[in-house]
Order: C-alpha cells, then sequence, then structure tokens
C-alpha cells in the first residue's frame, strides 16, 4: 500500500506525525499485507539496532505482592476479586530473590505490586537499599503505582533508579471506561510528571486492544508520550481475566500489539522498549516477533515459583512455573535464534549513560 508506506516513511524521518496522518495510518493497519507489516517491522528494527544494536537487556521481575488497593476493570488482582489467594513477600524473600537474580547476570531488579499499604515507605527503603548494598552495580525499578511526591523522592535517595507506571489510555473516557472512579487520569499523569522531575527513569504505557478503545485513545497516548518523553515504554496485548467486569471482552490481537510496537520504536528511538509476557501469552514466539518489530527488553521472572501462579493480571499467563534459571537460559538462547543476544548490563537508557 503506496499511502501506508509514505506515512511510515515521513514517520520514521520526522519521529511523529500531524495527528490527521497518525490516525490515517493506524487506520490503515486492518488491511496492511504482509509485506506492508515487513517494511513497517524493518523501519522499526534498523532505529533500535542504530542505537542499541543486537543488544537486549534482561530485567528480573520480583512480583513480591498481589495485593491492592484498587479496583480497576481489567485486573485481576483487583480489590474486589475475592478468589485470588492473596500473598506478600518478606524483605528476607525479596533479597534472596535478587540475590539470586545476581548471580544469573541480571543488573536490573524489577520490584512490582499492587498497591498493598502495608508496606511502608520505610519498608521500601530498606528493600531498595538493602538491594543496592549487595549489588551496587545493580538498577533497581520499582512499580507500586501512585504515590506522593515525599515518598517518590525518599525511594530515589535509597537508590532506586527506574519507576514504572503505565498510564494506561490517555483519553478521559477511555480513562473512566478502564477505572473506579476514585481514580483519576490527571493524578496519574503527575506522577509521571513527577517521577522525571524527581530524576527517575520513568516508563509509561498503554494496553493494546482493551475494551472500549479507539483510534482517538492510540492517538492520544501517542501525543501524551511525545510530550513526557519517557525512558521507557511498556504496552502489551489486552488479555481478559475471568473473575474482572471485563472477563468476556475479547483480546488485544497480535498483530495490533506488534504495529503499536513498531510505531513506538519508529516515534522513540532511543525508548527502551519490552517485549511483555503478555505478548508471550498470546502466541508461543510473541517476544522474539516483538524483538523483530522495535523491542529492545525481556523480563523474565525472579519471583518464587510458589507465589508466581497467584499473580495473575490476566488469564493464561506464561512462565508461572520455570526456575528463574531457566527463564535465563531459555531467553538468552531464544534471542541468539533470531539474531540478537543477551547483555549482563544495566540497560540504562542512553542519556543515563555515562
Amino acid at each position: 500500500m503506496q499511502e501506508f508506506r509514505e506515512l511510515a516513511d515521513k514517520l520514521n524521518r520526522d519521529n511523529d506525525l500531524p495527528r490527521s496522518e497518525f490516525l490515517s495510518l493506524i487506520a490503515m493497519r486492518r488491511n496492511l499485507s504482509s509485506e506492508d507489516r515487513s517494511y513497517l517491522y524493518s523501519l522499526a528494527r534498523a532505529k533500535a539496532d542504530r542505537v542499541y544494536g543486537k543488544n537486549i537487556y534482561l530485567r528480573g521481575l520480583i512480583e513480591f505482592t498481589n495485593i491492592c488497593r484498587n479496583n480497576c476493570n481489567y485486573c485481576g488482582l483487583r480489590r474486589d476479586n475475592r478468589n485470588v489467594n492473596r500473598y506478600r513477600l518478606s524483605k528476607e524473600q525479596i533479597l534472596e530473590c535478587a540475590d539470586r537474580g545476581y548471580d544469573l547476570n541480571f543488573r536490573t531488579i524489577v520490584l512490582q505490586g499492587g498497591e498493598d499499604l502495608r508496606y511502608t515507605d520505610d519498608d521500601i527503603c530498606e528493600i531498595v537499599s538493602g538491594i543496592k548494598e549487595r549489588h551496587p552495580d545493580c538498577a533497581v525499578t520499582l512499580s507500586i503505582g501512585e504515590k506522593s511526591r515525599e515518598s517518590y523522592e525518599r525511594y530515589f535517595r535509597a537508590g532506586a533508579d527506574r519507576y514504572l507506571l503505565r498510564h494506561e489510555t490517555a483519553n478521559e473516557e477511555h480513562y473512566r471506561h478502564l477505572h473506579p472512579a476514585e481514580l483519576s487520569m490527571k493524578a496519574r499523569m503527575e506522577c509521571l510528571y513527577m517521577l522525571k522531575d524527581i530524576g527517575y527513569q520513568v516508563g509509561a504505557g498503554f494496553m493494546v486492544g482493551s475494551p472500549f478503545q479507539t483510534e482517538e485513545c492510540y492517538a492520544d497516548d501517542f501525543a501524551f508520550l511525545h510530550k513526557l518523553q519517557p525512558e521507557m515504554i511498556g504496552i502489551g496485548p489486552f488479555i481478559p481475566h475471568h473473575d474482572t467486569p471485563f472477563r468476556d471482552m475479547p483480546s488485544g490481537t497480535l498483530e495490533d500489539t506488534l504495529f503499536f510496537l513498531a510505531l513506538l520504536r519508529i516515534s522513540f528511538p532511543e525508548v527502551l522498549l519490552p517485549a511483555t509476557t503478555a505478548l508471550g501469552t498470546i502466541h508461543p514466539l510473541g517476544r522474539e516477533m516483538g524483538v523483530k518489530a522495535g523491542a529492545n527488553v525481556i523480563m523474565p521472572n525472579l519471583s518464587p515459583t510458589d507465589v508466581r501462579k497467584d499473580y495473575l493480571l490476566y488469564d493464561g499467563k506464561i512462565c508461572t512455573g520455570d526456575e528463574a534459571a531457566e527463564c535465563r537460559k531459555c531467553m538468552e538462547m531464544r534471542m541468539e535464534n533470531i539474531g540478537y543476544h543477551v547483555v549482563t548490563s544495566r540497560g540504562d537508557h542512553v542519556k543515563f549513560k555515562g
């Protein structure tokens, strides 16, 4: 499709498009040939290779609590789901997971959990500083939701390097469909700007194919991301969970997720872009395909295997039974098979190197 390639080339040249042209570009995705998709992925992969080469960065994920005060309509950990076997890891368990990850050559540890108020700011700071004291060459990433500026500053002083807080949507109407009334899109975005101001490497992102999502929603997401300029952008397909209000909604597709991964890489050449577990859940080679579409980060799980099955944001999540060493070895082989290599590195955004 000539018009599609012309718009893709323009995006590749300018890293952005006027809104009307961007909407036209994403509307065309429904009728693309395999050759057109391959062309888009080749543009994205070339941009990633110019900045990061053939390097794939691993993040060791520790899902340390599945308790959450929020009641989001898409999430299996939502407060009102009474069918979840809830758990919390102790500080000692978290540090043991981090030690195990370090021994396996992970140099970024990601602490992810629901918004569990049982962990005080003192607790989080102790955990972060404990990891940094044991492993000063590691980066620590937090993904624990909306907090006050004071809390974010405390975590940063304790040694946290990065913070992941997916904005989920930059469209107010869409936000209201996804979230309970007590949450606000304005507050979410204010948190992201606070994190940037404090000095974190910041991650935002959205689901692909979530209920009530329109092409206008995607355009709003890209406009917000251009304004925020995050160091990391995490996207993955929406996958329903059977104990949520969205249980009967259709999943996001592999094709759309790869399409938006490629657009993100072309629009943000230096961004750190994960091929997510959700992508691997909807297709056995989803993460490899994500890398070929511009991703350069993989996040294997370091959580104890006996709790992984209880951290189910969506149905069918993969890798809930693999040992950490198996996960790392598996990812290394899978990346080598497609011409990329896993590196032992913190994997910082290029602006934060050196």
